[in-house]
């Protein structure tokens, strides 16, 4: 019979918490894996070394690019595994908590695992068990949401934010890893016989990251889902003026911007129409004021040239070094909506900070906290083309987007999301060297500052 040790353990503010059961213990075959990996530290991901992988794109190229992601995400994902059993015992005994920790686990036991990608035909089998493993993992900030709010008394707010900082971030990366080698392979298997993919160049994608994003066609995207969002919600939603460089691209990751995006102008238009109903009322069918929106492209003043000396065999040699200036992509979101309370302000990148009334039901049933907790890990880019891999050639569809319609398809839902739309949309903008900064005029409306760095010239950028 098996027998489960009963332990006292210790929060991190010191108090003594009830004794509790230990989790029934791990497979045999899953702690030998882990041990292997132990001393396997994950290795810093130049951003050039994925995008190689595509220039030119192909079938060799796609074998090294599975090859890479195979030894790599393992290490990544035991790093996680290993993070989150360092919690506190009471914390990872939250079953919300317990649940992404034994995804996670199974998912590097089945990466570790996984056969070595020789030809073609194993990366297509490799790449659709990757796929199926992204999909899995598509509810866990949600999930993760729910289980430190329960267990917001057990560890203190910094704690909370500096765990989840690390996670999410290591989640970024992950799946931009995964997910960019789903593209190479997708792009690959549209053209089969061919010994490169010359098409790509036409369509400025390499993998995920698209060498002509546009802005401006990514803020039509988003400002149409949020508005149909907020009527749905309130009855009304802000019109939007769009101003600025509306006709500049860049190179970018199109669902990073998407996120970020989609974020802030939720925050906008609830904004703005609570404070016009404070004023007026709520049955109040006046004219809103609207979001503005501009955009801005500038590179920095060029960087002063350096001399760099180098020794070989007791002799020195110099070289002088110039580095090209890197280039943002600058977007402001204005609005008129009342701004944020001063008391409040220190508090709004915090995660589950909200100013949403009832956001969060710790009774409902449904784990994906509705279309905006969904899009916690991604947003709409994919909603027109999901799909999955198969061999016959079908809809490859856009799996980045992990949204995948579930804000359209189960209806609008709730604008408010659960408090952590914020911080990880700043995790998201400074992910590649960006910033996101929110100006409030209290009483009038707030301005946020969101800039992405280009990625052509930041190829060398660790992922």
């Amino acid at each position: 019979m098996l027998r489960y040790k009963s332990r006292t353990t210790l929060n991190f503010t010191g108090r003594r918490l009830l004794q509790t059961q230990t989790p029934p213990p791990t497979s045999q075959e899953y702690l030998q894996l882990a041990g292997a990996y132990k001393s396997l530290k994950p290795r810093p991901t130049p951003l050039s070394t994925l995008l190689s992988f595509g220039s030119p794109l192909t079938p060799s190229s796609i074998v090294l690019s599975a090859s890479y992601v195979l030894e790599e995400l393992p290490r990544r994902l035991v790093q996680r595994v290993r993070s989150m059993e360092a919690l506190p015992y009471i914390v990872g005994m939250n079953p919300f908590i317990a649940r992404t920790l034994e995804s996670y686990r199974q998912t590097f036991q089945d990466l570790a695992t996984a056969p070595p990608v020789v030809d073609a035909a194993s990366n297509i089998e490799f790449t659709r068990r990757l796929e199926n493993l992204v999909r899995s993992h598509a509810n866990d900030i949600p999930v993760l949401a729910r289980g430190f709010q329960e267990c917001a008394k057990y560890m203190r707010p910094e704690v909370i934010s500096s765990f989840l900082d690390g996670a999410i971030r290591s989640r970024i990366a992950i799946r931009f890893i995964a997910e960019q080698h789903i593209a190479l392979t997708r792009a690959l298997k549209l053209h089969p016989g061919t010994q490169t993919v010359p098409s790509l160049e036409p369509t400025h994608s390499r993998g995920v990251v698209d060498s002509e994003c546009s802005p401006f066609e990514m803020v039509n995207l988003c400002t149409t889902f949020v508005h149909e969002l907020c009527v749905g919600t309130f009855g009304m939603a802000p019109d939007v003026t769009i101003d600025g460089m509306t006709d500049v691209t860049f190179p970018y990751v199109p669902v990073h911007v998407e996120y970020v995006l989609t974020e802030i102008l939720k925050n906008a238009f609830r904004a703005t129409v609570e404070n016009h109903q404070r004023k007026y009322g709520i049955h109040s069918t006046g004219p809103l004021p609207q979001v503005q929106i501009t955009i801005a492209y500038a590179t920095l003043p060029p960087v002063p040239p350096s001399v760099e000396t180098s020794f070989s065999d007791n002799e020195a040699s110099t070289a002088v070094s110039t580095r090209k200036p890197p280039s943002y992509l600058s977007i402001r979101v204005r609005d008129q909506g009342g701004g944020v309370d001063p008391k409040d302000l220190q508090r709004i990148f915090s995660y589950a900070f909200t100013t949403a009334r009832g956001v969060l039901n710790t009774e409902d049933s449904d784990l994906e906290g509705g279309p905006y907790a969904m899009q916690a890990v991604g947003g709409l880019a994919g909603i027109a083309d999901t799909g999955s891999m198969d061999t016959d050639g079908g809809d490859a569809g856009g799996l980045f987007g992990e949204i995948v319609g579930k804000g359209l398809q189960t209806g609008l839902g709730t604008i408010a999301g659960l408090g952590y739309g914020l911080p990880m949309a700043r995790l998201y903008a400074s992910y590649f060297g960006g910033s996101l900064e929110l100006i409030s005029m209290h009483g009038h409306g707030t301005d946020v500052f969101i800039k992405f760095r280009c990625l052509d010239e930041n190829t060398n950028i660790e992922v």
